[in-house]
């Protein structure tokens, strides 16, 4: 079942007052996100409609393959996660370490780029 529009938004307000806490730097890393879902998830995840991967928007706070007309791994489907910042971290640090058998195989092994990468999913809101 999706996570509710209460759910996200209290995910999503988490994930903000986190990167505020980080101080002036929130632009520079929301940017640096955009730069690497650009180079490391653009090929395969659209803004909208579908791609070969799932769109990201509106993605942390949800639960994981609930996004309707995407075929999802059953591995996947059948994870239970919810797409939270740990759980975000921990999936583009390893996909197939957190899920095995999922489609997924692009890693961002750099903690830095990974930060980034989130804070800037995080503004992307249906």
């Amino acid at each position: 079942m999706p996570a509710s529009a209460s759910d996200r938004a209290a995910t999503v307000g988490a994930v903000a007052g986190l990167l505020l806490a980080a101080g002036p730097c929130l632009a520079q890393d929301v940017a640096k996100g955009s730069d690497v879902f650009q180079s490391r998830c653009s090929q395969c995840h659209v803004l909208s409609g579908v791609g070969q991967g799932p769109s990201l928007i509106g993605v942390v706070g949800r639960r994981a393959a609930a996004l309707p007309g995407y075929p999802y791994s059953d591995a996947l489907k059948a994870s239970g996660l919810t797409w939270t910042p740990a759980n975000l971290d921990a999936f583009v640090q390893g996909p197939t370490n957190l899920v095995p058998g999922t489609a997924m195989r692009v890693v961002v092994s750099d903690p830095n780029d990974r930060r980034d990468l989130i804070a800037y999913l995080a503004t992307l809101e249906r």
